[in-house]
């Protein structure tokens, strides 16, 4: 179980939400954020007084640009690390611990957005053990190497030789700079092999891409 929730009627109906294109929380993920605008140093505060739990979510299409629509899916997440700086932004780390569907937007008066969430659907997010996964581990190291070279970045590959699989896609899906619907589309994954798949995939497509549009080299 992750953070002590064991089932999702353990979890809050409604939470705080930090909308954020580009940037996803998977259960057991942790996500470091800098915050500075003021409705969410309000809403750190105020959070950092109950359960300490936030909702990440994307946006989609639709809505005003101060206000946009909101993604059908997200990740609560609880902040498991708090430090204020001189100049007052809060550097936090938000530990994944439930992905959640976005319900009714609460009518509140607060400065940030707050929803009513369904975290049953994803119940099985809150199981810490893994289930086993059919992979071809050859194909996914390949198509990370190749995805890798393509835009000059690199990773710890001793490090992600020896990680277990799950802690692995977790933290590439995460990390990796996907434009915002294919985060989404890792993050709705219905379970890991399904999350492996689609990130083997969008590495063997997005490497493709990148190589076929690159300039010819001179012999």
């Amino acid at each position: 179980m992750f953070g002590g929730y064991r089932r999702a009627s353990d979890l809050p109906q409604a939470i705080p939400v930090f909308p954020l294109d580009g940037a996803i929380l998977l259960p057991g993920g942790e996500l470091p954020l800098q915050i500075f605008e003021p409705r969410y140093l309000n809403m750190i505060d105020d959070v950092m007084a109950g359960d300490r739990m936030i909702g990440m979510i994307q946006s989609r299409p639709g809505g005003e640009r101060t206000r946009p629509a909101l993604a059908a899916v997200g990740c609560a997440g609880r902040i498991t690390s708090y430090a204020e700086t001189a100049d007052g932004r809060y550097l936090i780390t938000l530990t994944g611990i439930c992905r959640f569907r976005a319900g009714d937007e609460l009518p509140v008066r607060t400065p940030y957005r707050q929803l009513r969430v369904a975290f049953a659907p994803f119940e099985a997010d809150l199981s810490e053990e893994d289930a086993p996964v059919a992979i071809d581990r050859p194909r996914f190291a390949h198509a990370l190497k190749r995805y890798l070279n393509l835009r000059e970045l690199d990773i710890d590959w001793e490090t992600a030789h020896d990680a277990p699989i799950g802690s692995l896609v977790t933290s590439l899906a995460m990390g990796l700079p996907f434009p915002p619907p294919e985060k989404q589309a890792l993050l709705e994954a219905a379970d890991l092999e399904a999350r492996f798949n689609a990130l083997t995939a969008l590495l063997e497509i997005d490497a493709q891409q990148d190589s076929d549009d690159a300039p010819p080299q001179l012999q």
